[in-house]
């Protein structure tokens, strides 16, 4: 899948191991980086877990149209969809299928 980000600050702190330990610690850094590699490795997102670990889900409220991914508690892999358009089923739901495009865009605690 192609993974693309929103900033380039941000990118950083997911590819450079220093900069992602100074941001979020060592361990959440680190399973960040396991999270990404498996993202890249997938085909399309519904290959990406959506039991645990990483379960990937869809969210709700003021975040709909958002997924996260776990990473170390409280933090989350936050990301859209970056296929123009958006794939959607016929019931409008997304097509986990259709997906090879994502934009991560935070790391975050969003409870």
């Amino acid at each position: 899948m192609v993974v693309y980000f929103r900033t380039n600050k941000l990118k950083k702190q997911c590819e450079v191991p220093k900069e992602g330990d100074r941001a979020w610690g060592q361990p959440c850094a680190n399973r960040l980086r396991q999270r990404l590699a498996e993202l890249q490795a997938a085909t399309n997102l519904s290959e990406v877990s959506r039991l645990p670990p990483a379960r990937c889900h869809e969210l709700i409220g003021d975040r709909a149209g958002q997924l996260s991914i776990d990473l170390r508690h409280p933090y989350r892999l936050l990301l859209i969809p970056a296929n123009d358009p958006v794939p959607r089923k016929t019931d409008g739901g997304l097509d986990w299928d259709a997906v090879t495009e994502i934009e991560i865009f935070e790391i975050a605690d969003t409870h």
